[in-house]
């Protein structure tokens, strides 16, 4: 079985969702919110969505104000005044009185958007297969596949024998786990070679610390393990499992076990270094178990032989500070992408060389592909026969083939101007980490673009003929309505910033289209250019929807993302201002129809922007941010400080905090008119805490000298990804759009 995406590692901070508060829940919290939070007023009427003629003599709509509880830190000399720290404490009866005053208040002044978002939804739900099927991968005796039912929020896993008429068997049905959970997020799926044993982890709560299960699919039972908070797993053989836990403060992910089933868990190795994370997994071949630990620019991969899980690690190529690099096996051989030259020094990109397994120092390396500073190599995918080698220039994913007989290179190329491939599946949201098994002699890769719906190939290694396997239906979509294209805007220090744009066609460039950018800009990931059917109803009402790919990610090779982080943070803001001032004078849009929107990091780059130009943006939604960024990486006791000084800064040393201050979001929200805001967040969130953007709207409510609105929506069941179930996520966005479309006319 294809193993699914580990979740989101708890080293980035990526996305969101919540679902609308029901009205007797409403109807529950009325007294205590009449009775006033911090002085709040709210209309009944209008919280119930009365009609207006009962409305008219009601109390007028007043946002919640929290109470001002001053807190105060000495940092490198500076009295630091925080008057709502206080909002972090999740068990304060005070905190979630709060929480759920501002969510009364959001549900307020937002029903009269109940009808365009209840369109919304029909229209977008109309997008999708609700009955619908994944692409099979296929693994022993086995071909593996996903599917979903009409009506049911979850994917049900299934699989067939590799015979005539072989009947369906539902190896886990995440609906009848959801059936007993507010939230649910399975992921980690692997299957033991022999097909008997499924080991997967169950996240219930959204903090992404998930519990360890394994079924027996022979007997349909859950064996009795109480393995909590793991990471990522694979399994060596068919008895024993290989699992990373995450440390129960922190989520930092820093202990490798070894568990044959039956026998008590046995600890293999920890690492101590708080800036590094681990992960295990098995190469390709099956042939070895790979244990990783990374820093932000360090890593270490260490191996033994999976037919013999009781063996001793070791090391391929031992840490060096700056030296990245990761590894495949192949008859023998390492296949290492690795940023290291033949002396030792650095390269902006990365080179694949091979080195001998028990042999690989530096003076055994034998260059496969070598370095191109304009060409950012990012995977390789290796076959009995043949190579694929992943790469990005220009901000375009591009796959080579080798062919090991031959010894030629051949390219596959694509005809959009904006897109993206990806070796492998990826369906419904995510990426199947294993391609076609080792000795086939095909490969398969997804295809996509901001009109093209996903299309699965497969292409033959030796001949490169293809064929479509499949390509997502989209009902009631029609391709040929919209274009795409990728623009390039010149930012003040000369550099030029990709554009991912998409419209309907026959929308008149003459600026007065509204326009929706989107950004995030942060640890080396570049924002793709992929299909999203819900988009559709922002463009059939005459929408613009950009991607400004700004310094921060990885679009543009490594150099990219160094330019993006440290004391060269600022650079993604700049670009992210530039490309905006770039669609306005170019006529795309103007200011008073431009809306903004960002995720997590992204979070922070949007609540950035708006306290330094204010006045160039309509709108912005803040998904999950990222804005209280100097608590956050001063405190070493949350999730994800210490592994990320390498992105923003340590703020103990005197020179990386006052850069970061002098962006942070919070700490920067002046006393002057803001455009509209949408904050979004969840209670549960472990990569960036719901007090963060909580904090952010309460100081805020005090400072603004406008009239937009400003408004915190929060989820009190989910974490970081927000709600779970796809039809709960679909009603999230049709709230997040129907806000968004308010704000310019609609």
């Amino acid at each position: 079985m294809a193993k699914s995406d580990p979740p989101k590692s708890p080293l980035i901070r990526g996305t969101l969702r919540e679902s609308p508060l029901k009205t007797n829940i409403l109807k529950n919290l009325l007294p205590p919110l009449l009775r006033g939070v911090g002085g709040i007023t709210i209309s009944v009427s209008l919280i119930l969505n009365l009609p207006l003629s009962l409305a008219q003599n009601q109390a007028p709509i007043r946002p919640p104000l929290a109470p001002i509880k001053p807190h105060e830190e000495v940092r490198h000399g500076e009295v630091i005044r925080d008057d709502y720290f206080w909002l972090r404490d999740k068990q304060n009866p005070e905190v979630l009185k709060y929480l759920k005053a501002e969510n009364a208040y959001t549900e307020a002044m937002t029903a009269n958007l109940k009808p365009l978002q209840e369109k919304l939804y029909q229209e977008m739900l109309s997008r999708i297969q609700e009955n619908r099927t994944s692409v099979a991968v296929s693994e022993g005796n086995y071909d593996y596949y996903t599917r979903y039912e009409k009506g049911k929020n979850y994917a049900i896993h299934c699989r067939k024998k590799k015979t005539a008429n072989a009947k369906e068997e539902i190896i886990l049905d995440e609906n009848k786990i959801a059936a007993r959970e507010k939230y649910l997020n399975a992921s980690m799926f692997d299957v033991t070679d022999d097909g008997n044993l499924l080991a997967y982890g169950i996240d219930t709560k959204g903090d992404i610390r998930y519990n360890l299960q394994v079924k027996d699919l022979r007997t349909k039972k859950i064996l009795p393990l109480t393995i909590e908070n793991i990471g990522s797993l694979t399994w060596a053989n068919n008895n024993t499992l290989f699992y990373v836990t995450q440390d129960p403060i922190t989520n930092r992910a820093n202990t490798l076990w070894r568990l044959k089933l039956g026998s008590k868990p046995v600890k293999v190795i920890e690492e101590k270094d708080v800036e590094f994370f681990s992960q295990v997994s098995r190469t390709k071949d099956k042939k070895y178990i790979l244990y990783t630990v990374s820093s932000k620019d360090t890593s270490e991969t260490h191996y033994l032989d999976a037919a013999n899980p009781k063996t001793n690690l070791k090391v391929i190529s031992k840490r060096a500070k700056g030296h990245e690099y990761s590894v495949e096996h192949r008859q023998g051989l390492w296949y290492i992408i690795t940023n290291k030259n033949i002396n030792n020094q650095k390269l902006i990109n990365n080179r694949i060389v091979t080195a001998p397994v028990g042999k690989s120092n530096g003076a055994d390396w034998r260059e496969f592909i070598g370095h191109n500073q304009n060409v950012l190599i990012e995977d390789i995918d290796l076959y009995k026969d043949s190579a694929v080698v992943s790469k990005k220039q220009l901000g375009l994913n591009q796959f080579i083939v080798y062919n090991f007989q031959t010894k030629k290179w051949r390219e596959v190329n694509f005809s959009e101007s904006a897109y993206t491939a990806t070796l492998g599946l990826y369906q419904d949201g995510k990426s199947d980490a294993i391609n076609q098994s080792f000795d086939s002699n095909s490969f398969r890769y997804t295809y996509t673009s901001l009109i093209s719906p996903s299309t699965v190939y497969e292409q033959d290694l030796a001949t490169g003929i293809q064929k479509v396997i499949k390509r997502r239906q989209v009902p009631n979509y029609d391709a040929t309505k919209y274009t795409t294209q990728r623009v390039w805007a010149p930012v003040r220090d000369g550099i030029k910033v990709p554009l991912s744009i998409v419209y309907r066609k026959g929308i008149k460039l003459n600026g007065k289209a509204p326009l929706f950018l989107y950004g995030y800009g942060a640890y080396g990931l570049g924002e793709e250019a992929r299909f999203d059917s819900n988009l559709i109803s922002l463009l059939d009402r005459g929408m613009i929807y950009a991607i400004a790919h700004v310094r921060g990610g990885n679009e543009l090779g490594k150099q990219w993302y160094e330019d993006g982080k440290l004391q060269k943070k600022k650079n993604t803001f700049n670009d992210f201002i530039d490309s905006t001032e770039y669609l306005i004078s170019n006529n795309w849009t103007s200011k008073d129809r431009l809306l903004i929107s960002g995720s997590s990091a992204g979070g922070l780059l949007v609540g950035a922007v708006v306290n330094m130009r204010p006045d160039l943006f309509k709108a912005a939604h803040l998904d999950v941010p990222f804005v209280d960024i100097m608590n956050t990486m001063w405190d070493e006791s949350l999730p994800l400080t210490t592994e990320e000084y390498l992105e923003w800064g340590n703020p103990h040393e005197k020179s990386a905090y006052s850069y970061m201050r002098s962006y942070s979001p919070y700490d920067n929200l002046a006393r002057k008119a803001y455009p509209s805001i949408l904050v979004t967040t969840s209670i549960n969130d472990s990569q960036v805490g719901y007090w963060e953007p909580t904090k952010y709207v309460a100081k805020l409510r005090t400072l603004k000298t406008d009239n937009n609105p400003l408004l915190l929506k929060v989820n009190l069941e989910a974490g970081h990804q927000g709600a779970s179930g796809r039809y709960s996520e679909l009603k999230d966005t049709a709230f997040e759009y129907a806000w968004m479309l308010s704000q310019v006319g609609f």
